[in-house]
């Protein structure tokens, strides 16, 4: 199983968030982990620009985004910016994208959010053809009619993930990525609803077994603790839940908030998490780092426990 982290923008100015956020990618590449993960906050920093920055600071590790939302940009637009930063970062990116949910696309962006999987179907027509890199891109569906040059070959392979929830987004996925990130998804769901669904649509397309990126909030805690970190998964994560997307993909699992998602316990807690979520089928973990406190020292400090821990997890994990 691959280990990764999500790193991402938080509270404060900018110049604050990308010191931070350059800190934090230091610390995964230097503590043996395979991945970064740049959430697309709506309301906050570019993801791609933050992976073309962590890139400079970093040389082997995988920086992925977790999820570019389709409907924000035309596909050659995506795709000129992922070839771009794909070559920037010497080919470590990874392109986690997804059609969003309707109180980001509709309620912010005023877009329309109808029939968002034939959507995805038609937009990765024409990002598959870009990402190609065979020196055009001509498509036409019921989206799209593209014909666009575009002399940007990809400097190594880029895999691309796509934010699948639901069967029809699973068959998608399967046949025309290398993958899905997900979040909201416990090991039930994973073991009983995802995995087969998006493997059997790699396998029918004559693809590779996909990658199936699990994203978990992870805390480090006594085992008095536990129910104090659920709590605050609840209080700072819960906006997701609002989504029927989400709503949708509970009632395949055990899980009925991101607060029971949560990994939290001692060492012998989350090495048991993360091995319960492999043997469910998921190739990698997305670690969301919940600390817990009442003030700032002690929630930093708790951040930097859970860093330790997981460090040496990874280790026993190879």
């Amino acid at each position: 199983m691959r280990i990764g982290v999500m790193v991402g923008p938080e509270r404060g100015d900018s110049a604050k968030k990308v010191s931070r956020m350059m800190a934090d990618v230091e610390w995964a590449e230097s503590a043996g982990l395979d991945s970064v993960w740049v959430p697309q906050v709506p309301n906050d920093f570019d993801a791609l620009t933050a992976v073309a920055l962590m890139g400079q600071r970093t040389s082997t590790i995988e920086i992925g985004t977790a999820v570019v939302p389709l409907q924000a940009q035309h596909p050659i637009a995506l795709s000129r910016q992922a070839l771009s930063v794909h070559a920037a970062i010497g080919g470590r990116l990874a392109l986690g994208v997804g059609p969003s949910h309707h109180w980001i696309v509709q309620d912010m962006l005023g877009l329309p959010y109808e029939k968002p999987a034939k959507y995805t179907r038609d937009y990765l027509d024409v990002l598959n053809a870009a990402l190609a890199g065979t020196g055009g891109v001509d498509v036409e569906n019921d989206t799209f009619t593209v014909h666009n040059p575009l002399d940007l070959p990809p400097v190594g392979p880029m895999p691309v993930f796509v934010a699948a929830l639901g069967p029809v987004m699973l068959s998608i996925a399967g046949e025309r990525a290398d993958g899905t990130v997900l979040w909201m998804a416990d090991d039930r769901n994973i073991a009983e609803h995802i995995a087969p669904r998006i493997r059997k649509a790699a396998a029918n397309a004559g693809k590779p077994a996909p990658r199936i990126v699990a994203g978990l909030p992870v805390c480090l805690c006594r085992p008095s603790e536990v129910d104090t970190a659920r709590e605050r998964a609840n209080r700072i994560l819960a906006e997701a839940e609002v989504s029927p997307n989400y709503q949708r993909l509970l009632e395949h699992g055990n899980v009925r908030n991101v607060g029971d998602l949560c990994i939290a316990g001692d060492e012998e807690a989350i090495m048991a998490g993360f091995r319960r979520y492999a043997e469910a089928g998921a190739t990698d973990i997305s670690m969301r780092l919940l600390p817990i406190g009442d003030t700032r020292d002690e929630l930093v400090a708790s951040k930097y426990r859970t860093r330790e821990v997981v460090a040496e997890l990874v280790k026993e994990l190879r």
